[in-house]
């Protein structure tokens, strides 16, 4: 997914994107170690794309937070 993509989501359909990603993160570590991996490069394009569903989750909290008036977590 680009960047872009992450902003017209609501926070659960991205807390659900990331959970999808985990897991395919888990998958092909799991064939890492097993040697069957044939793309390695997979690995940090998915550690990329959760990082970008992270901070879109950061972004969406924060307003959140802000709009209630509660300070963000440092």
């Amino acid at each position: 997914m680009a960047k872009t993509a992450y902003i017209d989501l609501t926070f659960q359909e991205i807390s659900v994107k990331d959970a999808e990603l985990r897991q395919e993160l888990f998958n092909l570590r799991l064939q890492k170690a097993t040697a069957r991996l044939e793309k390695p490069h997979q690995i940090f394009d998915l550690r990329k794309e959760i990082a970008r569903c992270q901070t879109r989750m950061t972004e969406l909290r924060n307003k959140y937070n802000e709009a209630r008036n509660i300070a963000p977590k440092p």
